[in-house]
């Protein structure tokens, strides 16, 4: 099911993330104070719009309560941070992602509503975008410029089923490097144990493996 994200303020991760959420598939609302930043990302999104992040009553036309996730991408402005954070858990948003631009500020986002804080320097706009538009990705490894590890919930065809029945290296092109049972570490798989709903397993893919599916 496509998602909608909205991504609050287009500096240079905003533009980023907003570029490969559209990419992938996801209805993007952008969003910044600049007008000339919003005529240049028109294309580059579903829909651009200039707002002021910092005014509550525009915050609150941006119609958040439609996105099933926000972000906010002002990582240097932490009163319109705050404000859109608010608006956002207010309007009944699912999950709130908010850049912090320091451990203080990442506290205080936290207190005020954040799903998450991230420190897009660390993850880049590329790994937090296949995340947000996934059902099942839970973390996301660049390895090199072929390869990905990652971390997901077992797709629901393959509940019930063990390594042996699935042949995942044969039919999906992927490699089970290790799984995690509720409340437990990651270990390595037994080829003929059954996965359960609550697993989390690792696998390791080639970039151009189209059969992994979000």
């Amino acid at each position: 099911m496509k998602k909608s994200v909205a991504v609050l303020g287009l500096g240079k991760y905003g533009k980023s993330l907003s570029e490969q959420l559209y990419r992938m598939g996801a209805d993007v609302l952008a969003v910044d104070r600049n007008m000339k930043i919003i005529e240049e990302f028109s294309d580059k999104c579903t829909s651009a719009v200039c707002a002021n992040l910092e005014n509550e009553d525009e915050v609150n036309a941006l119609g958040l309560k439609n996105m099933d996730i926000v972000v906010t991408a002002m990582g240097g402005d932490l009163a319109a941070s705050i404000l859109c954070v608010t608006v956002a858990k207010e309007q009944g948003v699912p999950i709130v992602i908010s850049k912090a631009s320091s451990d203080r500020m990442a506290s205080i986002l936290k207190k005020v509503g954040a799903d998450k804080v991230i420190d897009p320097e660390g993850e880049g706009g590329v790994r937090s975008a296949r995340i947000m538009v996934s059902s099942i990705f839970k973390d996301f490894y660049e390895l090199d410029e072929n390869m990905y590890m990652i971390e997901m919930a077992p797709r629901p065809e393959w509940i019930g089923k063990d390594l042996v029945e699935l042949n995942l290296r044969g039919n999906m092109g992927l490699n089970i490097v290790a799984v995690r049972s509720k409340g437990k570490h990651f270990h390595f798989v037994n080829p003929k144990s059954k996965f359960n709903k609550d697993d989390i397993v690792l696998i390791v893919t080639e970039k151009g493996n189209k059969k992994l599916k979000l």
